[in-house]
Formats: structure tokens, C-alpha cells, sequence
């Protein structure tokens, strides 16, 4: 299965009956014999057969690891070093901690590189920087890591983090300000892919819109849709999205702010902006009924029509500007096996390039079973 809807490319045959056909073809040219079915040297050549097929096989794959489209692993790292591109490595969750000093602090505080942050049983959040903070001063906010990388860290709302592994004289709480994001794994091939074809956006400096998505894109393999426009002249203003539809946390957005606003990226007249896109809310209130003579398999089709339900709401919020349309709702429903379907809820809402739609009351409800 290739990439980006091109249509697929085959360079040898691997029909292991068309293959025969065509061994059998050549002997009979050269030497005018035409082997049965029970000769023995046709049944060597048909032993023959599966061999050829698996090394076509092969071979194909290996051919198609030079197109973009279909390259994977190792095959695609080496597309994207062509391209100036390198896949992005596991990355951890960030936040803000703030730590609240005793008022009648004499010295200055040292607060270490690698002190530590327990929450729950064994995520731990630390600090890669060493900072002082002067006499005077009764809070402080720096940045943690998680020291697992990956999504482990993610999630932590404000609040939630509230242990010093390490007792700090002046200390008398530390409390995470922000909500942990930004913990992800190693970036995977369909993305990382279209992260290559849009590398040669990259080389230009005046400023295109693919120039600007590339580089926010390189931030972090968790943005799942960036959009790019200009509100008024001078003005770039880039909303990103990530996987699944969720709104980025706010160092997400610094990073992609940081990755844009770079000298070598960023045109000197433009002043970039990042944010995540307005949500449009939309209701949903559907039912659904199956065919009657489809009754003994009625448990399955409705777990088909409750996930394609659900694929429906994911599709829908996890690219902007994209428009609520319930009719690509039916067509999913219908395709999963319901046999009619009712709405009844706004057919259709208009979404800018800038919003997202994002689903709040929802309901799918089954009807029960219906003659044709």
C-alpha cells in the first residue's frame, strides 16, 4: 500500500501461475517439447516457480524502497537524509514547576540541575538547568523533564505534581503550573514521509506557507495538522493541531514558535504568531436500524457501526478547516453495516482553515431492526 493516493506501481510479476506459464512458454519455443502435467520436468520447474515468485517478491520490495511512497524503516531514514530531513527521535514531557520559598530566606538558593519530581508511583520530572535565586525573591518557575521519554509523562494537569524527591532548604511546596505535554516516540513512517515531500518547501527563506508548516512540523512528531495564513501584511500566523484532535499544551506552541521564528527560517519582515485552532462545537444526535434478516449477526454489525461511530468523530476533529458534513457520517454508518439511518442534528457547519470542529453532545442510539 503506497502513500499520498498514487496509484500503485508493480516492477516484476509475482504470480506464481503467470510465472510457469511463462517458463513453460520458453522451453516449448526452444525446444518445440510441451510438458504435461505429470512430467516429471515440469514438476521440477513448478518446484522452481515458488522460488522465482519469493525472490520477485524480494526484489519488488527492495525497488520500492527508492519511492518515497513506499519506502519504511531504515529504507526511509536514508530518504530523508537525502532530503535534509532526519526522523524524529522519543522526546520528553515537559512543565513548568513553580516552587514557593520560605519569606524569611537569608541566601541565595541553588536549585541543581537533576532535582527531582515524584508524581504517582514512578514518574519522575527533572530539572536540566541549574539556577540561583536571589534573597527577596519567594517564588520560582523553571522547567522539568520527564525521565522517561515518551508519552508516559503527558497529561499531568496543574496541581498534580507536588512532591520534592529531595528536600530543598526554603522550600515549602512546588506545584506543576502547566499541564505535562509533549512526551512522544519515536516518529513513524507516514508521517516522517510527508514530512520528506514537503522538504523542498524548506529551502526557501522568503517565507512560504509550506516553508512554515515544514518547520513546525519538525517541532514535534505528536502535531498531527498545521495550517499557515496571514491575518494582515507582515503577520504569519500558524495553528497547530495534534494527533487525534487534541489542542496543543503551551510548550508545545513555544517549540513551534522557536522552530519558526528561527533567523535562518524566518523571513526578517514577518512576525510569527502560534496558537491552536478555535474549536467549533457540534451536537450529534443519531439513530440507526439494521435489517431483519441480518438478526443473527446484529451484535456484530452493531460493534461495526459503534466503531466506524467513533472513527467518524476522530476524522472529524483531527484536521482543521475541515467542514462538518453528517452526510460522510451515513455513508460510514451505512458502510458498517447499519441499514438506515436518521440525523437529526445541523447537517452542515462551515469550518475555516483556522478552526477545528469538536464534538460536545453526542448520541447514537439503535432503532432496531427494519425490512427492506
Amino acid at each position: 500500500m503506497n502513500r499520498f493516493n498514487l496509484p500503485d506501481v508493480s516492477f516484476l510479476e509475482k504470480d506464481p501461475q503467470l510465472i510457469e506459464s511463462d517458463l513453460l512458454s520458453y522451453i516449448q519455443g526452444k525446444t518445440d517439447i510441451t510438458l504435461s502435467n505429470a512430467d516429471p520436468r515440469r514438476k521440477f520447474i513448478q518446484g522452481l516457480v515458488l522460488y522465482i515468485a519469493q525472490e520477485r517478491n524480494n526484489l519488488d520490495y527492495a525497488l520500492k524502497q527508492n519511492l518515497l511512497a513506499y519506502a519504511d524503516g531504515a529504507f526511509l531514514d536514508h530518504s530523508g537524509e537525502g532530503a535534509l530531513t532526519p526522523r524524529l527521535g522519543d522526546q520528553a514531557a515537559v512543565t513548568t514547576m513553580e516552587l514557593a520559598l520560605e519569606e524569611d530566606r537569608v541566601s541565595v538558593l541553588i536549585i541543581e540541575k537533576g532535582t527531582r519530581f515524584l508524581v504517582g508511583k514512578n514518574a519522575f520530572f527533572a530539572t536540566e538547568e541549574t539556577i540561583a535565586v536571589p534573597v527577596g525573591q519567594h517564588t520560582v518557575q523553571i522547567k522539568a523533564y520527564c525521565t522517561e521519554k515518551g508519552g508516559v509523562g503527558n497529561g499531568y494537569l496543574p496541581g498534580e505534581i507536588t512532591m520534592l524527591v529531595q528536600p530543598l532548604a526554603w522550600v515549602k511546596r512546588v506545584r506543576n503550573v502547566t499541564i505535562s505535554a509533549g512526551g512522544v516516540d519515536v516518529e513513524e513512517d507516514d508521517p516522517y514521509a510527508e514530512r520528506i515531500r514537503i522538504a523542498p518547501e524548506s529551502f526557501s527563506v522568503a517565507g512560504p506557507e509550506g516553508a512554515y508548516e515544514y518547520w513546525a512540523k519538525r517541532a514535534s512528531q505528536d502535531i498531527g495538522d498545521v495550517k499557515v495564513w496571514s491575518p494582515s501584511e507582515g503577520t504569519v500566523d500558524i495553528r497547530v493541531l495534534l494527533k487525534n484532535g487534541e489542542l496543543p499544551a503551551q510548550e508545545i506552541l513555544d517549540k513551534v514558535l522557536a522552530a519558526c521564528s528561527d533567523k535562518e527560517n524566518r523571513p526578517l519582515t514577518d512576525k510569527v504568531i502560534v496558537s491552536a485552532p478555535e474549536q467549533v462545537p457540534y451536537d450529534i444526535s443519531a439513530q440507526y436500524w439494521v435489517l431483519a434478516s441480518n438478526v443473527t449477526v446484529l451484535d456484530s454489525i452493531q460493534q461495526k457501526v459503534e466503531r466506524a461511530f467513533q472513527e467518524y468523530l476522530n476524522w472529524q476533529r483531527s484536521k482543521m478547516g475541515r467542514d462538518i458534513d453528517l452526510s460522510e457520517l451515513i455513508t460510514r454508518l451505512k458502510q458498517a453495516g447499519a441499514h438506515r439511518v436518521a440525523v437529526d442534528s445541523i447537517m452542515f457547519v462551515g469550518i475555516e482553515k483556522y478552526q477545528v470542529a469538536k464534538e460536545e453532545n453526542v448520541v447514537l442510539s439503535f432503532g432496531g431492526l427494519a425490512d427492506e
